[in-house]
This record gives C-alpha cells, sequence and structure tokens, in this order.
C-alpha cells in the first residue's frame, strides 16, 4: 500500500464568534467558508445559541475564561495568520477577546508588526434590525475591539447603532465610514446589502482613512441570505491569511460572497444559508473506486 501523501499545511484563521444549531451562520459559515477559501479553521466559541431559520429562540454565553483559554491554546500550538469575529453576546466577552488577542498576536493592539490581521464583524443587530446587544456591549466594541481591528465590516443596521449614522444614500454611506474609521480600526467596510439607492446593485464601500474604494456588485432577488456577513468577513480572514494586502482581501472577500449569494439555497421555513457549495469542487459525481 502507498504512503499517503503529506500535504503543505495551508494558512490557519481563528473564528471567535457563537454557533448556529441550524448550521446556516456563525461558526458554521466561517468554518465552511474557511474551507472553501482554502485556509484550515480554528475556533473559539463565544456563546451556543438554539437557533434555526426562523429565529433565535436561546442563548448560552461560554465563561471567558474559556473563551480566552481557547484562543490562547489555538495561537500557542497551531499559530494564526488571521483571526476574526462575530457574535460576541456582551461587553465582559468583548473585552476579555480584546485582551486575549493582544496576549496572543492577534490585531492592531498586539504591539509587533507580525500579528495575525484581526476582522472584526461587530454582529450587533438582526436580520430584521433589531438591536442584539445593550449600550455598554456597543461601546466595548467601538472603544475596545475596533482600535484593534485590521477591519471592521458592519452593516447599515450596525452602523445605526454604532456611530447613529441612518445610511440611506451614498453620500451617507461615505459618511459613516469616515465616522467608523474614527474610532480607530485600521479601515471599514460599509457593506451596501440594505442600501435603498441600490435597486439594481449591491455597493461596499472601503476607508483606510485616506482612501476610499467603490466595490460593486450584482443585487440577487433572494431572501435566502442568512450568514452573509458572517461569510464576508471570513473570506477577507482567509485572503488576508493567505497573504494578500487588505485592499485585495476585500475584492477577493466580495467575488466570494457574490457567488455565495447567488448560489444560496433555501433551507427550512425561513431564510436560507447562502452557499460555499460553488466553490467546491463536485468530486461525488465523479467516478471513484466505489463506482468502479
Amino acid at each position: 500500500m502507498a504512503e499517503p501523501t503529506v500535504g503543505t499545511t495551508p494558512p490557519r484563521v481563528l473564528t471567535i464568534a457563537g454557533t448556529d444549531s441550524g448550521g446556516g451562520a456563525g461558526i458554521p459559515a466561517d468554518l465552511r467558508t474557511f474551507a472553501a477559501c482554502g485556509v484550515h479553521g480554528c475556533v473559539a466559541v463565544c456563546a451556543v445559541t438554539v437557533q434555526n431559520t426562523v429565529g433565535v429562540t436561546g442563548v448560552h454565553t461560554i465563561p471567558v475564561e474559556t473563551i480566552a483559554g481557547q484562543i490562547a491554546t489555538v495561537a500557542g500550538d497551531i499559530g494564526l495568520q488571521a483571526a476574526k469575529t462575530g457574535m460576541l453576546a456582551n461587553a465582559e466577552i468583548i473585552e476579555a477577546v480584546a485582551a486575549a488577542c493582544d496576549d496572543n498576536g492577534i490585531g492592531r493592539g498586539a504591539g509587533t508588526d507580525r500579528a495575525a490581521p484581526l476582522v472584526v464583524d461587530p454582529v450587533a443587530a438582526s436580520m430584521h434590525g433589531d438591536p442584539l446587544l445593550a449600550t455598554e456591549a456597543l461601546d466595548a466594541y467601538r472603544h475596545t475591539l475596533f482600535p484593534r481591528a485590521t477591519l471592521v465590516t458592519p452593516n447599515l443596521d450596525e452602523i445605526r447603532l454604532l456611530v447613529e449614522h441612518d445610511v440611506h444614500d451614498r453620500a451617507a454611506q461615505y459618511a459613516a465610514a469616515k465616522a467608523l474609521h474614527a474610532l480607530g480600526p485600521g479601515a471599514v467596510l460599509v457593506k451596501g446589502g440594505h442600501l435603498a439607492e441600490d435597486t439594481d446593485g449591491c455597493l461596499d464601500l472601503l476607508f483606510d482613512g485616506e482612501t476610499f474604494v467603490e466595490l460593486p456588485g450584482p443585487r440577487f432577488d433572494t431572501g435566502n441570505t442568512h450568514g452573509g456577513g458572517d461569510s464576508l468577513a471570513a473570506s477577507i480572514a482567509s485572503g488576508l491569511a493567505r497573504g494578500l494586502d487588505l485592499e485585495e482581501a476585500v475584492r477577493f472577500g466580495k467575488r466570494y460572497i457574490v457567488e455565495a449569494v447567488r448560489h444560496s439555497y433555501p433551507l427550512g421555513a425561513g431564510h436560507g444559508p447562502v452557499s460555499p457549495l460553488w466553490a467546491v469542487r463536485p468530486w461525488w459525481d465523479e467516478p471513484g473506486p466505489a463506482a468502479r
């Protein structure tokens, strides 16, 4: 019998987030995206949700010592080329994650040029725009985690909660990007998926404090967009881990999410998920040893 082929270790990316028992968002979406983008995914679980396609009916938060321990044990043994955050649930968890990132070479607060980039997806509103976090948690995002972020990726509902900008047109999208960047992240991606002005397209806006980059894309007539924000942030983190610069990584993520929404599928009685399957070679349809 031939010896198994030993492969090259791929880049490693850590998701610091909550679960989704329906498999469409949160950590499951991140891991699906990581695999589709060619990186190895690691996890630090911050919360366990009771969730399906209709909604969330329960949340169990993880002790902050366990969250910090997950980050440290993965970073210390496996090593990380990037990390991203998702649902962090409360101020105590946000502050603990920020400290753990500092301690383990993640993000701009780690004090080293070799720090792993950190993408912060500030999950603060539901799919329907309802607030998910208390005021103190929003403050922890603004003043503790954002200054450590390489990139933050809020949607328009989260922008309204974080910087009190109600974005309905392109000019307001630009103003919101400036307000968010003033909170200290390296760069901001203002997602345009909910922008009323864009009826035929979906323009995301990248701002690094000096330069604006418009990233247009198609808009699809589908309600199956669950996990879209998680997947975009995870694909951008994957691009950064693969050595792309920030703009290249955001373009990489934009291409990924356009196709993931294009290939989204219905699931359950509510909102179906965006799909990573477009990026997976369908080996199961090819003849193999079992089929011969």
